[in-house]
């Protein structure tokens, strides 16, 4: 008699750049298959497969792969890296982390990262250069602002004041600067002023994207809340309009657990307080 092979009730991926490990277990947590795939087949698979929970680090891939495999059929669930290596069993390879992640998904108390729609992932693309490009502006004013303390000249604190200081101290010869010195200190501001039309570019068009957005519109209708935050929150307060689960919040936002029942109008609310300095809710 030929008995047909269990189908898996739960997958876990290990990701990688070209191959992928899969194990996948039983409803009562046994392991049952264990495949390795390249990414142009690991699709192909999880299409003839029986749909089941699969869970993933989150990871660089793991969103496109997460919202390719629920178009297929499967409910996916992202897992952040530190809640899963609790459960990694003896020596670490892509295989046993497969498994340690299928244990993990299915943890009642676990944590799961929000899977982002493609304009989701756009904004907070942009917010992270914008992010980015601001530090670039920093770091490179304090360059200029240490150089010039190496020749006597001080400049006063705060970009904008800089990037009125700066010019005038290049031109005046009554100073220690030495020609190479005003070199390039006139190089590095012209790299300034390149990042400042970079950083007001990015800036426009999430400022762009938060007007014609209803529920940032919204959010902006708080005192203290801009464009900027306005679109930082966005992303989860997306997942608790439909989802009662707890979300993370971006960094030094907070979180919270939804309470709102379907037929309630959606509200939004900010306050300030000691710790993060600001917390919103929907």
């Amino acid at each position: 008699m030929i008995r047909n092979k269990p189908s898996a009730a739960v997958y876990g991926i290990d990701l990688g750049k070209n191959v992928f490990h899969v194990v996948g277990t039983d409803a009562a947590g046994n392991v049952i298959q264990r495949a390795r795939f390249r990414r142009d087949t690991l699709l192909a698979f999880f299409e003839r497969a029986e749909r089941a929970l699969v869970g993933m680090e989150a990871c660089p891939g793991s969103q496109w792969l997460a919202r390719k495999l629920q178009a297929i059929g499967h409910s996916v669930r992202i897992i952040p890296a530190q809640f899963v290596k609790p459960y990694v069993k003896s020596n670490k390879n892509d295989t046993i982390d497969a498994a340690a992640i299928a244990e993990a998904v299915v943890r009642p108390t676990m944590r799961f990262v929000q899977i982002k729609e493609p304009d989701q992932v756009d904004l907070q693309a942009l917010h992270r250069i914008r992010d980015q490009l601001v530090g670039s502006r920093t770091r490179l004013i304090c360059q200029m602002r240490a150089f010039c303390l190496e020749y006597g000249v001080a400049i006063r604190q705060g970009a904008g004041v800089f990037k009125l200081d700066l010019p005038r101290v290049i031109a005046d010869e009554s100073n220690d600067l030495t020609p190479t010195m005003r070199r390039l200190l006139a190089e590095l501001f012209d790299d300034l002023s390149r990042l400042e039309k970079r950083i007001g570019g990015v800036t426009r068009e999430i400022e762009g994207l938060a007007a014609t957005d209803e529920l940032a519109r919204r959010l902006m209708t708080v005192p203290g809340i801009g464009p900027l935050v306005a679109t930082a929150l966005l992303p989860p307060l997306a997942t608790l309009s439909s989802s009662r689960k707890r979300v993370t919040w971006p960094h030094g936002l907070g979180w919270f657990r939804s309470n709102i029942q379907p037929e309630e109008e959606p509200k939004c609310w900010a306050s300030v307080n000691a710790e993060t300095g600001m917390s919103a809710g929907y």
